[in-house]
């Protein structure tokens, strides 16, 4: 579909069609995933807390263990074939679980069965879905699309979430995993149409094709060198450990501190949602002012800068003295994260070789997967042992330090600005609109 584009693109033009479509369609799917969740975790929560627990586990466990495979898969066997084929393998396993949830009704081995398929297929998904914008926009219109991309995941989640609960009450389980399969088959519908105009399988011959080559020897060969090549790589290696240490200081804040600081405070059940709602709703913001304001000229300055405002948000709800203020606090969070993301999550896609754009977004996800992992059983301990304003204001420092390293990377002349992508195949500046 589409011819590659020989003129480059302003970075102010509309943003393509086939993108927007596609993001329409993910987005959508993302709403009725938010659903699915919620209402996997309530009929999970019918069965024992430990088998609520064990359904969620099956889900992050597969996703993390084979993201850096799925990463190879998709630039091995292109962005679009993965994201369509995991799209249909997604549709066939949210009508299963309507099926035997409307036959038989749903068990606590059942449920762990669908938890471990759909964790797999994420796998699959996730860095595929996450390399494609690269494909379907031109360069300059990277910030923008990523933006957006983001802005949109937020709005599903607000929506997503009660969108669920609703359902599960009124359909149930099998109700709710039929809306999710018709916005699978939506987005399956979308993503047939929007195929890129070209598709980096094999780079052109010489030796800057040479060194950006996928790995022959096979898939784990392919994985291995897409962390070889994020190791050789300055920008891509530090954009990373900025990543990681972002998600061990800031992910934690409100989804695990959060309630524990509304118990430990006294405050009533209902506001523990304040501080989440408080978060989402700064991401979103900050996220639809990135998508208006276009291309950032100093990235490492704004990521640190996200995370200074993070950081300070942070330590406004270790200090909070009311649920309200605990909002706003969080909703600091929230906007000084996304301003972070939408800096840094163009550097890292605008510079990866061609070759390797799944595989380092693969990479990227696993990185902050692993800190996040690490991080909540450290600063859960802290909490215990100290109070959680105590370990609230632990991330704060972690997260204050990162920022204050970017800021001063880029005050030290370090920073030139957004590298240019890293091409070398014929991928399309931007592939002609439906």
């Amino acid at each position: 579909m589409g011819t590659t584009a020989t003129a480059p693109v302003e970075p102010s033009a509309p943003l393509p069609r086939t993108y927007l479509w596609w993001l329409a369609g993910t987005r959508a799917s993302s709403v009725g995933d938010a659903a699915l969740a919620t209402a996997l975790g309530w009929t999970a929560a019918g069965c024992g807390g430990a088998t609520a627990g064990l359904v969620l586990t099956a889900i992050t466990v597969p996703r993390t263990v084979l993201l850096l495979f799925g990463g190879a898969v998709a630039d091995r066997f292109g962005a679009w074939r993965t994201v369509l084929v995991g799209d249909a393998a997604m549709l066939a396993v949210v009508l299963a679980l309507a099926v035997v949830d409307r036959t038989g009704g749903s068990t606590a081995w059942t449920l762990l069965g669908f938890a471990l398929l759909i964790g797999t297929v994420d796998a699959f998904q996730l860095p595929a879905s996450g390399a494609l914008p690269r494909l379907l926009v031109a360069p300059g219109q990277l910030p923008r699309a990523l933006a957006l991309r983001q802005a949109g995941g937020q709005a599903a989640v607000l929506l997503g979430a009660p969108l669920g609960a609703l359902l599960v009450g009124a359909v149930g389980l099998a109700g709710t995993a039929l809306a999710d399969a018709a916005t699978f088959a939506a987005v399956l519908a979308v993503t047939l149409r929007i195929r890129p105009a070209a598709e980096p399988h094999r780079p052109a011959a010489g030796p800057a094709a040479t060194a950006t080559a996928p790995a022959s020897g096979g898939l784990l060969a392919g994985t291995a060198d897409g962390v070889r090549v994020v190791r050789r790589d300055g920008v891509l290696r530090s954009a990373l450990v900025l990543a990681g240490v972002a998600a061990a200081g800031v992910l934690p804040v409100v989804a695990l501190l959060g309630p524990l600081l509304v118990r430990e405070r006294g405050w009533a059940a209902g506001a523990a949602g304040l501080p989440a709602a408080g978060q989402a709703l700064g991401m979103l913001a900050a996220a639809l002012v990135a998508a208006r304001r276009g291309a950032p000229r100093r990235p490492a300055l704004g990521a640190g800068l996200g995370l200074l405002a993070a950081a300070l948000g942070t330590a406004a709800l270790a200090v909070a003295p009311a649920p309200a203020l605990a909002a706003v606090a969080a909703a600091v969070v929230g906007a000084g994260s996304s301003v972070f993301a939408v800096h840094l999550g163009p550097v890292v896609l605008a510079g990866t070789p061609a070759t390797h754009l799944a595989r380092v977004q693969a990479l990227l996800t696993f990185v902050q997967s692993a800190a996040l992992a690490l991080a909540n059983p450290a600063w859960g301990a802290l909490a215990a042992a100290s109070g959680t304003p105590a370990a609230l204001l632990g991330c704060a420092l972690l997260t204050a330090a990162a920022g204050g390293a970017a800021v001063l990377s880029a005050a030290g002349g370090r920073e030139k600005g957004p590298r240019p992508a890293n091409r070398t195949t014929t991928a399309p500046d931007a592939p002609a609109a439906d």
